[in-house]
C-alpha cells in the first residue's frame, strides 16, 4: 500500500516512523534503507515501510507485511501483504503520525 503524503513535514520521516515504533532497518543483501516494527515478539511477521521524498516536499511510504523470510537462497521474494484490513489499519495509523507531524 503505497501512502503519498502531500503537506510539509516538520520532522523528518526517519523521527516521525520512530515515534510510531518502527525501526530504521538496512537489508543486509540489497543495502537498501527502511523501517521496520515486528508484529510480535520474533522477527516475522513485521511491518516493513520504503520511505522516499521528493524535491516538492512530498513524501512517499510504500508499505506491506513481511509474514516470513524468503526460503530459498538467491531467490529475494517473501510472503508479503500489501493490501487487505490490516494494511490499512496501520496505513491510518502511520497517516495519524504523519498529521501530527505537520502540525508540529
Amino acid at each position: 500500500m503505497t501512502i503519498l503524503w502531500q503537506r510539509p513535514l516538520v520532522l523528518q520521516p526517519r523521527a516521525i516512523l520512530e515515534q510510531a515504533g518502527y525501526h530504521f532497518f538496512v537489508d543486509p543483501r540489497t543495502r537498501k534503507e527502511s523501517f521496520v516494527m515486528r508484529c510480535r515478539r520474533g522477527f516475522y511477521p513485521r511491518y516493513h515501510v520504503y520511505v522516499r521524498q521528493f524535491q516538492n516536499g512530498h513524501t512517499e511510504c510504500d508499505l506491506h507485511i513481511d509474514q516470513k523470510q524468503h526460503s530459498e537462497e538467491g531467490y529475494t521474494a517473501h510472503m508479503g501483504e500489501y493490501d487487505g484490513v490490516v494494511v490499512e489499519e496501520e496505513a491510518a495509523r502511520i497517516i495519524r503520525w504523519l498529521e501530527w507531524a505537520s502540525r508540529q
